[in-house]
């Protein structure tokens, strides 16, 4: 997959053989508006104020705070978006036990106390954060409920997210990268989102949101022959097929009438 900086964006000719409208930041297309932005990394101030409001002095050293990536369906009003203080909030709230510090550093701080440093929270920051909705009224205010939450239902299903029919040859309309380390554990959990275009302006859209948690150390990567360096895992889509799965789960977003 070509990278976003490579990527030209949609011809003419393809916005409009797909029904679609380029618009500052994204594109709209079958009743969405699909739109991302790339602020810059949080100043002193803002980082402080992230601080406050979750409640903890341990964030990452570099927080796109303003970035986001945000997918609203105008009909209905449905609203899901990513970005990053939800990312962090949610993080907090699962508050995973910190990964053992590798031996070589443990060697070093027995020979050199003075740089000891106890990390006593997960410093990878991994987060169950599978994205944020919300329902946008017409009087452009958001509908959540009183713990923040949205009033939107996700249930269960059977359903997968059929990759065969997302292998088709189609022009890419829009594509981003919004913008996050260490020799032990390898996480990556996945997020994917997926919408059947109904039949008809006035159908409702079907969308599914798949979950997939996949997590191995170095040492049983490298016990199975593959690299134990952590630069030969940049594209995700090659660690997914390395990496075994710990938990998957597929949900569908119950429309509101």
């Amino acid at each position: 997959m070509a990278s976003a900086a490579a990527w030209e964006g949609p011809t003419a000719a393809e916005l409009k053989a797909a029904g679609a409208e380029a618009i500052p930041g994204g594109v709209r297309v079958k009743g969405w508006v699909i739109q991302s932005h790339k602020g810059p990394i949080l100043n002193a101030a803002s980082l402080q104020r992230f601080e406050d409001r979750l409640q903890t002095t341990h964030l990452p050293e570099m927080v796109f705070g303003e970035s986001f990536l945000s997918l609203e369906h105008t009909q209905t009003g449905i609203k899901l978006h990513f970005n990053a203080f939800d990312a962090l909030k949610a993080w907090k709230e699962e508050a995973l036990p910190p990964v053992e510090v590798p031996a070589a550093a443990k060697w070093k701080f027995r020979s050199k106390p003075s740089d000891q440093v106890i990390l006593d929270y997960d410093y990878t920051f991994t987060t169950p954060y599978c994205g944020s909705d919300a329902v946008v009224l017409n009087s452009g205010t958001t509908q959540t409920s009183l713990d923040g939450c949205s009033t939107l239902c996700w249930e269960d299903t059977n359903d997968w997210i059929d990759l065969v029919a997302l292998s088709a040859k189609e022009p890419i309309l829009f594509y981003d990268e919004v913008i996050l380390v260490d020799g032990v554990l390898m996480r990556l959990r996945d997020t994917r989102l997926h919408c059947s275009f109904g039949n008809g302006d006035g159908a409702k859209p079907v969308v599914l949101r798949e979950c997939c948690w996949r997590e191995a150390t170095f040492a049983s990567l490298s016990a199975k022959g593959y690299p134990s360096d952590s630069a030969a895992y940049a594209d995700p889509n090659l660690i997914a097929q390395k990496l075994p799965i710990v938990m998957q789960k597929t949900q569908k977003l119950k429309i509101p009438n």
